[in-house]
Order: structure tokens, then sequence, then C-alpha cells
């Protein structure tokens, strides 16, 4: 008889590392956009302001910025994010 060793899982895509690789940026930037807003940035300022169109499209300005601090490296929780969705991942595969 002949026996069947271990088949070695597949190695994910590129689409799927990279869909991972978003999903951790995304968190990251959901998370540093509720910092931003406790720090008060995105509340309109008392003397002078937009109204009522500026507090409406303030959230939209706070995430931007949250996922630019993203892209320029952030605070390092998208690739801890990131490395355990890879290892998350992996072990399902097992």
């Amino acid at each position: 008889m002949q026996t069947i060793g271990p088949v070695a899982a597949p190695m994910p895509s590129i689409s799927e590392d990279n869909a991972l690789r978003q999903a951790a940026m995304q968190l990251e930037a959901g998370f540093l956009a509720e910092m931003l807003k406790s720090a008060g940035l995105g509340t309109t300022p008392e003397g002078f302001g937009g109204g009522a169109g500026e507090d409406q499209f303030a959230s939209f300005l706070v995430a931007e910025q949250a996922m630019a601090m993203v892209q320029a490296g952030g605070i390092g929780l998208s690739e801890s994010i990131y490395e355990a969705l890879k290892e998350r991942e992996n072990d399902g595969e097992h």
C-alpha cells in the first residue's frame, strides 16, 4: 500500500492577501477616526463655523484624515491586525 504524505496548505493568492491588508487598514482607520473624534477633531468651532453642513460632513473629513494617517504608516495597528488575520487564516487551513 502506498502512503500519502501531508499536503502543504496552498499559499494565499495575492488578492486574498491584499484583501486582508485592506481590512486591517480599514480597522486601524476606524480606530484612529474614533480617537480623533474623542480628541475633538471634526467639531465645529464656536466662533466661526460652516453651520449644519459642516457638522454633517465632519465625519467624512475625520475618516479621510484617519485613512491618510494609516497610509502614512499609522500607529502600527494595521500590521498587527494583518498578522493576526493571516495567522487565523493559516490555522483554519490545517
